[in-house]
């Protein structure tokens, strides 16, 4: 592991980071133009997620501005007391050491995922896939230029131009000490990493999030968020794919059909369970197993159950893990299902497009954990460190 910087080091990289992909866009936007020319797939959330525009950019530089004027999260300390032989005990923070990140497509992670593993005192592996390897390579170069302009090991970001076959060696007999990996990506990336890695491994970015319609529903509201969270960005883990429709919900056909009208002028597919089979517009589900798909696509399930019971059970027996809202003007309603949903995050009357560091205060994630270790939920700054036992003591000898 390199010597570890002291925290002015650090935000003098994410600085210079910042100047750099400033400086360097257009060749950020020409690698990210050969990354998209040859990508041919058919994938619409994999494209989206590949594509870096003026935008994106702009994202980058204000999460490493950002991350550098976040405090040190290392040192911190989170526990402490004086032995009654006057040792003095305290738990502080401590980086994790080597992080492994393996990603599909998301040039920006190559940013924001380095970014908060070098301000939170870790070096990083990126093993980004090849459809974005142009897009990686020029960002991973300029890593390595502000972290020579500050004087510090270029070790501190590396990128991992690794095949399938590569990557699978690595995992199972690592070349040098890894501490942590998280993969982002689809389920087959994740059961892939799952299978073959030696060291922890935190379960990120499934989504398949549902929406509760209570019987008390403000109507209007629950279709403005419906159409937010389904519609913004259809390639986001906290994309909405499952709606439940509560069955005593008041003028229910009537918001039915207009859900639908809204969804069709959005190009989404819509299904249905067998309670809806008569709903105009739509399709009937292809069988049950459909309730465990996470879509990133413009395909979205409605579905019906009869209270709120068999709503909280349907979404923890087929949601992801990650976030889950119900609609209700009823608190005390919307309080069972929060305390009751077995998900990351879960909503009251808001949107699940706010599962996201950046909107949950934490300036930025490197992930969006749905294990419930070693954190839950949007992976940010101050989560990324493990912790460490300081003894001071006089001589002392235990009886």
């Amino acid at each position: 592991m390199s010597k570890q910087l002291h925290i002015s080091r650090r935000n003098q990289v994410l600085s210079l980071m910042a100047q750099y992909i400033i400086k360097e866009a257009p060749s950020i936007l020409a690698a990210n133009k050969k990354d998209m020319d040859a990508y041919q797939g058919e994938d619409i959330a994999m494209r989206d997620r590949l594509k870096v525009d003026k935008s994106k950019i702009m994202g980058m530089v204000e999460s490493l501005r950002q991350l550098a004027t976040e405090p040190d999260p290392l040192g911190v300390e989170r526990f402490g007391f004086t032995h009654e032989n006057g040792m003095q005990v305290s738990n502080k923070t401590a980086p994790f050491g080597t992080i492994l990140i393996i990603y599909e497509s998301r040039p920006d992670v190559t940013i924001e995922a380095a970014g908060i593993a070098f301000k939170s005192g870790n070096k990083i592996l990126l093993k980004g896939g090849k459809e974005s390897l142009h897009s990686n390579l020029v960002l991973v170069g300029l890593w390595h230029r502000a972290l020579a302009q500050a004087d510090c090991s270029l070790d501190w970001v590396q990128y991992l131009e690794f095949n399938r076959t590569q990557t699978q060696t690595f995992l199972q007999k690592p070349s040098q000490t890894v501490d942590l990996i998280i993969p982002r990506g689809g389920e087959r990336l994740i059961d892939f990493v799952k299978k073959h890695a030696t060291c922890p491994v935190i379960v990120s970015g499934r989504g398949n999030n549902f929406m509760y319609i209570h019987g008390e529903a403000d109507l209007e509201m629950a279709l403005d968020i419906i159409m937010n969270a389904k519609t913004t960005k259809i390639s986001a883990c906290n994309a909405l794919d499952k709606v439940l429709i509560a069955a005593d919900l008041p003028r229910k056909q009537a918001f039915l059909a207009r859900l639908v009208q809204e969804l069709t002028k959005k190009e989404i597919t819509i299904l249905v369970d067998d309670q809806l089979l008569d709903l105009e517009g739509t399709l009937p589900m292809a069988n049950e197993e459909v309730w465990f798909e996470e879509f990133l696509d413009n395909k979205i399930v409605l579905g019906q159950v009869s209270e709120l019971p068999e709503a909280i059970n349907k979404i923890n027996t087929y949601g992801g893990g990650h976030s889950a809202a119900i609609i209700t003007a009823n608190s005390e309603t919307a309080e069972t299902f929060m305390n009751a949903i077995d998900a990351a995050a879960v909503y009251h009357n808001a949107s699940t497009r706010f599962t996201d560091g950046g909107q949950f205060g934490l300036g930025g994630e490197l992930a969006i954990g749905t294990d419930k270790l070693h954190q839950r939920g949007p992976i940010g700054l101050q989560h990324l460190v493990t912790n460490k036992w300081y003894v001071k003591g006089t001589g002392q000898v235990r009886n």
